[in-house]
């Protein structure tokens, strides 16, 4: 791999809040070899771009996407084999890279072998990590039988409507669940922890699996070096999840100020979705998402904003997520400028960089322009730090998108050292 000297940028470094004019950044086999603020020599061979006082930032994250997720009403699911589900989303895929995500978590439905075939080059994407299927309690956000089905001798590989979810009742079934889903190589473990939107017979209140469920699989996963994260939205649902252990909750739309004052003290992390209400909301209707569904889905909606206020009162860690489904997915980047009507841009950036980083547990790795870390990297026309919504509009102003040191995306002057 040719080394690639990036000159001249206005370096947002994914932690610092003051960007640094006239910066050069080395990128040496795939890894960031320096960051300057004085011009670099280019090693013999390199590729030099000349990125013109543009912004440049650390490649984008999303810690709550599902790539699986090809279809918004799920019942459509259950006539489609894995392998016509898996070709539908290698579009999806590429399209987040497209969009300058070079890294995403999937929290429901991606499996190792979608990650690895990113990773091996097959599919065009960012990086991927994954937790294999959600774990559900029997009757629980993720349960998705008809009322009249009793089955639980279920062929998980069968089709895409029940390839999503495992059923794990009682602690010892927890252990087991989770235990297969770590020794297949899972980056973490997700639990619906409470009721939520999409699913047909639970409310958003209802707070699933014990205490013990939850503690089981946060042992589990932490003798793995690995977490938790939780589906959950009332303030009650997030406090039984990480008084149990989980290390991120999911959504927590109703969040109150007790709540996150406990999250903050725990040092977790909360991981608001707001996109996926907002579009949804526009589009369930004509989709057909049933009324009762769509209901729970206004009622979350207005939620949001003011759970972002009450995070950050708390200090509470927010990352960046999105939770689109099917057809929503197009609407990815539009986080960014829900997100800035009450955060500030800078909040924004670092829930999105380093913040999700350390959800990551990739804390200097991804999402920070230094070295030792991977050459991901973005540059922007204008100045997202300045108004971030430019970042709602990557086709238009995303100039250049690295991934690993190989260039997805470069429209800037470029030459050979």
């Amino acid at each position: 791999m040719a080394s690639v000297l990036l000159r001249n940028g206005k370096l947002f470094d994914g932690v610092t809040k003051a960007l640094r004019p006239g910066t050069d950044v080395l990128v040496v086999d795939g890894a960031i070899a320096d960051v300057s603020d004085t011009p670099l020599k280019a090693p013999v061979g390199a590729i030099e771009v000349d990125v013109g006082g543009r912004t440049l930032l650390p490649g984008l994250i999303d810690a709550h996407v599902h790539v699986f997720a090809v279809n918004l009403v799920a019942s459509r699911n259950e006539s489609m084999p894995l392998t016509l589900m898996t070709a539908r989303a290698v579009p999806r895929i590429r399209a987040m890279l497209d969009r300058g995500f070079t890294t995403v978590r999937d929290v429901g439905g991606g499996d190792v072998g979608i990650r690895d075939a990113v990773a091996q080059g097959f599919i065009p994407g960012p990086r991927l990590y994954v937790g294999g299927p959600a774990m559900t309690q029997t009757g629980g956000h993720g349960d998705h039988r008809r009322r009249t089905d009793d089955r639980y001798d279920i062929d998980h590989n069968s089709n895409a409507f029940v390839f999503f979810y495992r059923f794990a009742d009682g602690p010892d079934e927890m252990r087991r669940v989770v235990r297969n889903e770590l020794r297949k190589g899972a980056d973490q473990i997700k639990v619906m922890a409470s009721g939520g939107v999409g699913s047909p017979t639970d409310a958003i209140e209802n707070i699933q699996f014990t205490r013990e469920e939850l503690e089981v699989a946060a042992f589990e996963a932490a003798r793995r070096g690995k977490y938790v994260c939780a589906h959950t939205y009332t303030a009650e649902a997030i406090h039984h999840a990480v008084a149990s252990g989980v290390r991120t909750v999911e959504h927590a739309n109703f969040i109150d100020a007790k709540t996150a004052d406990f999250v903050a003290e725990k040092g977790a992390y909360v991981v608001p979705t707001l996109v996926c209400y907002e579009e949804t909301e526009k589009h369930g209707d004509r989709l057909g998402l049933s009324p009762y569904v769509m209901d729970k889905l206004r009622l979350v909606n207005r939620a949001g904003i003011e759970m972002l206020a009450t995070c950050t009162d708390a200090g509470v860690k927010t990352g960046f997520g999105t939770d689109l489904m099917g057809e929503m997915e197009y609407a990815q980047s539009d986080e960014f400028a829900i997100r800035g009507r009450v955060q500030s841009p800078f909040d924004v950036l670092c829930s999105a960089t380093s913040v999700n980083a350390e959800i990551l547990q990739e804390t200097g790795r991804l999402g920070v322009v230094a070295p030792g870390a991977h050459a991901d990297l973005i540059v922007c026309d204008g100045d997202p730090t300045r108004d971030v919504a430019l970042l709602a509009d990557p086709h238009k102003n995303l100039r250049l998108i690295m991934k690993g040191g190989a260039f997805h995306k470069n429209e800037l002057e470029t030459r050979l050292a």
